[in-house]
């Protein structure tokens, strides 16, 4: 079998993942994921490592976020395998501006589910969320000058590059990075949603 074929029947179909929604996870299946993925995320996730540090900490996270959500004050999907029923990742609605109608998209994908589409499907799903149900004006993604993938993304769902922030973002040893500051506009979205 030619190789290109080859890749493309071990790719992970649409149908193999569902999205879950906070209420639907537990705090140690969110801890596994954490725990496998550390080094992969280590600098683009600081925050949410140094609150699941064991798995304690991690059901005193979800329950932050569970408070957070019921408040209206951000929202957590997490992309689920139907075949292993393991998460394998994690999105986050966050900064939540109701006043300007603004948002910020954080996310990862499990380091071995990358490559496949799952991240452009469910910052896709969150779009439609954001502006159709969140009714938000704007909806940014801030990443790591370094994390090209996360660029892609915000590109591919037509993001327009809106600046570099300088030492915006504070990594995991404690170093001030600057972050490129990707938006799209709900106008931006409905012309090309058509």
């Amino acid at each position: 079998m030619p190789k290109s074929l080859r890749l493309k029947t071990n790719k992970m179909s649409f149908t193999d993942w569902k999205t879950e929604t906070i209420n639907g996870i537990l705090p140690e299946e969110f801890y596994y994921l954490i725990e496998k993925n550390k080094n992969h995320i280590e600098k683009t996730f600081p925050v949410t490592l140094s609150h699941c540090p064991d798995l304690e900490k991690t059901k005193q996270f979800i329950a932050f976020n569970q408070d957070k959500e019921n408040h209206k004050e951000g929202y957590f999907f997490y992309p689920r395998n139907i075949k292993t029923n393991a998460l394998i990742g994690y999105l986050c609605i966050k900064s939540i501006d109701n006043q300007k109608a603004k948002c910020e998209l954080g996310y990862f994908v499990d380091e071995d589910y990358q490559g496949k589409g799952i991240t452009s499907r469910l910052v896709s799903k969150t779009l439609d969320f954001c502006f159709n149900t969140l009714k938000m004006n704007k909806v940014f993604i801030c990443t790591s000058k370094i994390n090209k993938a996360s660029q892609q993304i915000a590109l591919k769902h037509h993001f327009k590059q809106e600046g570099i922030l300088r030492e915006e973002f504070k990594s995991s040893d404690g170093t001030l990075e600057d972050v490129v500051y990707f938006g799209l506009l709900k106008s931006e979205y409905n012309h090309n949603e058509r």
